[in-house]
């Protein structure tokens, strides 16, 4: 289903709404977290309710998508790093219950393995946030990623890699590799909220809803899923027929 808000400022407050309602209803929930400029305002929303209505957060359990191999978690481009500047630097977490892929990680296999094996004996993600690359990936699961892989390294396309550069220095190199939960991990998930903000997603968003599901468009693979949202601002939005979605407000 696609719902679609009239900027990035309703977008957030939806989702953020979304997440709220999920610790209400849930204390102990274990959330997928996404990073990334889509996930900023959202996080932003979600920190400033909590902090209004004193949520605790304390019983949440997170598990992070992705993680560029050899990034530190102090890195300023690790996706650690981001979360902490994002999310969790803000509000009572519990840090042994936040989780996140180690980009120094000795066997990284063998990382991948622990990484999806704690994911399931969690009970699974309830809630998990994605964003989309223009390729149409999700975490970072490439065009030809099986649907049924676990957590893995991935080598990241050029266009990826292009996409990904702003958040670098001039004189940064954007990693080549990174590591990625699996499409079964995050397909696994109980309930998926896709957001796609800004005229740059349009095409793909467009592509989605032309194509069948197929591993060349990693995200498809949300059209087989039960309980998936895909949620866009106008800009987004705007080479997919008016017919084929609906337009909300803010929550």
């Amino acid at each position: 289903m696609f719902l679609v808000f009239p900027d990035t400022s309703t977008v957030a407050d939806y989702v953020s709404s979304t997440l709220i309602n999920t610790v209400k209803s849930k204390p102990n929930a274990v959330l997928g977290a996404a990073t990334g400029g889509t996930m900023e305002p959202i996080y932003a929303r979600f920190i400033e309710k909590t902090r209004q209505l004193q949520l605790d957060v304390s019983r949440l359990t997170t598990f992070n998508l992705d993680e560029y191999v050899g990034l530190g978690v102090d890195h300023s481009q690790s996706y650690a790093a981001y979360m902490r500047e994002h999310l969790f630097g803000h509000l009572g977490f519990n840090k042994a219950r936040l989780h996140l892929p180690d980009g120094l990680a000795e066997s990284l296999e063998e990382h991948c393995r622990d990484y999806s094996a704690r994911m399931q004996q969690h009970g699974g993600i309830d809630l998990q946030l994605l964003g989309v690359g223009s390729n149409g990936h999700i975490g970072f699961n490439e065009p030809g990623t099986s649907f049924d892989s676990r957590c893995h390294v991935v080598e990241l396309s050029e266009r990826t890699r292009i996409d990904n550069s702003r958040f670098f220095a001039e004189d940064e190199m954007v990693p080549g590799s990174a590591i990625t939960m699996g499409m079964k991990d995050i397909t696994d998930a109980r309930e998926i909220l896709l957001v796609a903000t800004g005229e740059n997603k349009a095409p793909i968003l467009a592509k989605y809803f032309e194509s069948d599901v197929t591993e060349t468009i990693p995200f498809t693979v949300l059209k087989r899923h039960p309980r998936a949202r895909i949620i866009l601002d106008e800009a987004a939005a705007s080479l997919l027929p008016a017919s084929v979605f609906q337009r909300a407000a803010a929550a």
